[in-house]
């Protein structure tokens, strides 16, 4: 009985788990009155972003830095932008063929939600172009953009610089790693202290989540709903799991029992940046991945990899296209393939609505005038996706430290 109560004590994934499901139920029963609890989830969500933005500068330095003094830079640069590009690729190819298969759109009666349709989002469709983004991800003043929180930019930065670090001679670089590689040790140690009181965060967060939102829409759209947990489900774990199990040296019941905390962070913070810190200490301490890539990769993918994403436009065009009665062309579909794919470069990994899939609509030439049927449930869409993204980056991470290795 001791050695379970010390097992409970210490596994914080369990922890959140049932957190989540107190949350939950206690948002059921209390309506929008469960606001009460919010300022919980905003004190955990808060500590846990101040690390951050320190963390990522300091981790993608020292990545940088000791990926470039290897061989292997260019093949783990090169395969981990292919790897986030073919997955959402895939995913959204997925979400695609399981909505033309179970056509969830059909059928959908809106007259008792009409009142909540409008146009309001048609000027949030804006994608940049390739050259736009390129310059986005270029900061022209570092502090600016670590003052306004630019994760891509910072990633780039701290990218050219971690690798110059490795040119100025390997004893001079040293002492600055040394001390880069202490100061990540400290962060380890806050994202610790920090996770303790992850339980009553993630509780009061999905106790307002669910007695803000509450289920009402959910019976207009559920087919929806289950069409895209059957999705994210075969892509978590089929399609994720055959990748760590061809590409990699982790076996894959180890992998999916270690993720468990990191998703259970991510379901309840619904934020890939907010729950970096967990991934990182995840692949780090318990599934073997070296420093150099672990500090590289999941920052990366935690700005850029958006897999859950790309299932959720997809899916989100093919059910509106059926709802308005829209037959969609081939060159629609590659429009929504391509718009779902490259947009998601650059989106912040925070939680809240997603504007981009407004820019996949119009660019398949499909209304838009009942995005706000979805935005009402998008709390709950966030937080589902957002484990699949995090769960691609820590598999990306496994990838990546095999082929160092080799």
């Amino acid at each position: 009985m001791t050695s379970v109560k010390q097992g409970f004590k210490h596994n914080i994934g369990l922890q959140v788990v049932i957190a989540m499901v107190i949350g939950a139920v206690v948002g059921v029963l209390m309506g929008a009155d469960a606001s009460v609890f919010a300022p919980l989830g905003a004190i955990f969500i808060h500590l846990i972003t101040m690390l951050v933005v320190p963390l990522v500068a300091v981790s993608i330095i020292s990545g940088a830095a000791n990926l470039g003094a290897s061989p292997s830079a260019g093949k783990v640069g090169f395969g981990t932008i292919a790897f986030f590009m073919i997955t959402s690729a895939i995913a959204v190819l997925l979400a695609i063929f399981l909505g033309e298969l179970f056509k969830p759109g059909l059928g959908v009666d809106t007259s008792a939600v009409s009142s909540m349709f409008a146009n309001t989002y048609a000027d949030k469709g804006e994608v940049a172009g390739v050259f736009d983004t390129i310059l986005a991800m270029i900061p022209t003043n570092i502090f600016e953009s670590l003052n306004s929180s630019n994760i891509l930019q910072i990633i780039v930065f701290c990218m050219f610089f971690g690798i110059a670090i490795t040119k100025v001679g390997v004893e001079r670089a040293k002492p600055f790693l040394a001390g880069i590689t202490t100061i990540i040790d400290a962060f380890v140690w806050m994202i610790n202290k920090v996770m303790i009181i992850a339980p009553i965060g993630v509780f009061g967060l999905m106790a307002d989540a669910v007695g803000t939102f509450g289920f009402d829409v959910l019976g207009i759209i559920v087919k929806l709903v289950m069409v895209f947990l059957l999705a994210i489900i075969i892509f978590g774990f089929i399609v994720y799991p055959l990748m760590v199990k061809f590409l990699s040296d982790v076996p894959v019941k180890d992998f999916i029992s270690k993720m468990k905390k990191p998703q259970a962070v991510a379901l309840s913070t619904a934020s890939s940046m907010a729950t970096l810190p967990v991934t990182m200490e995840v692949c780090e301490e318990e599934l073997q991945v070296k420093n150099s890539v672990a500090s590289f990769v999941l920052p990366l993918g935690a700005t850029i990899n958006m897999s859950g994403n790309a299932i959720y436009y997809g899916l989100v065009a093919v059910f509106f296209a059926q709802m308005f009665g829209v037959e969609l062309s081939m060159g629609a579909y590659v429009a929504i393939i391509f718009t779902s794919t490259i947009g998601a470069i650059g989106q912040a990994g925070v939680p809240g609505p997603s504007f981009l899939v407004v820019a996949v609509l119009l660019a398949a030439g499909i209304p838009i005038e009942g995005l706000p049927l979805l935005f009402a449930l998008d709390r709950i869409f966030d937080m589902i996706r957002t484990a699949l993204n995090i769960t691609g980056d820590a598999v990306c991470a496994v990838i990546m430290n095999k082929l160092v290795q080799e």
